[in-house]
């Protein structure tokens, strides 16, 4: 197995879990966005510590939720590509999460924004976490999707992107690993967001639902 295979399993935590659906509180909506903790190890940690999330949570993987057939769903980019999960699935991963709603008076963003989000399904998951390259990581994928369903004025902002540990200053030995297996430069100061950027925007309303069984 590469390296870079073994980080993306870590990172991404695709395992399998039961077929049955979730039972969600009512109060989600098909446009709401859900942030999660996955706790997949040092790339988790790594992702979490450069950027803290609202109320200083930490969160390290996020989506949108969908409605597929009368029932809640999320569509992410995680494993290889953007996809359609169950929430069974998507809490077996981790059961810390947060949902928040984007605060809007245009009735159709929401709507615009879920749709464009499904035109992209099977778009390969961006590695490098580099914006523009028909690529998408997991919070690239939200923020094109209200992007484009916004007029291309985007809602979400996007800030110079660090792989470094704040308190050593250095790389964190993970991502130059990460990026050796990916022949490639660490992006470091590029434009890009994370989960925890986009849960502290002053946009969003957090929800008060608990997403169980």
């Amino acid at each position: 197995m590469s390296q870079r295979f073994y980080y993306l399993i870590l990172s991404c935590l695709c395992l399998c879990a039961s077929c049955a659906e979730e039972k969600v509180d009512e109060g989600l909506k098909a446009g709401d966005l859900i942030f999660q903790d996955l706790d997949c190890g040092p790339m988790c940690t790594a992702i979490e510590t450069v950027t803290e999330g609202v109320n200083g949570r930490d969160f390290s993987h996020c989506a949108m939720v969908i409605e597929e057939h009368d029932t809640l769903k999320v569509i992410e980019a995680i494993g290889v590509a953007v996809q359609i999960t169950s929430m069974s699935d998507f809490l077996q991963r981790s059961n810390k999460v947060l949902a928040a709603r984007l605060k809007t008076s245009d009735k159709g963003l929401i709507s615009r924004a879920v749709k464009y989000s499904k035109s992209l399904l099977g778009k390969p998951y961006d590695d490098v976490f580099l914006l523009n390259n028909d690529q998408y990581y997991c919070s690239e994928l939200l923020y094109e999707s209200f992007k484009v369903a916004n007029h291309g004025n985007p809602v979400f902002e996007l800030e110079p992107m660090t792989f470094m540990d704040p308190q050593t200053k250095s790389y964190y030995p993970v991502w130059v690993d990460y990026y050796h297996e990916l022949h490639c430069r660490i992006p470091e100061g590029k434009p890009g967001l994370n989960p925890g950027s986009i849960s502290r925007s002053e946009k969003l309303e957090l929800l008060d639902i608990k997403i169980k069984p």
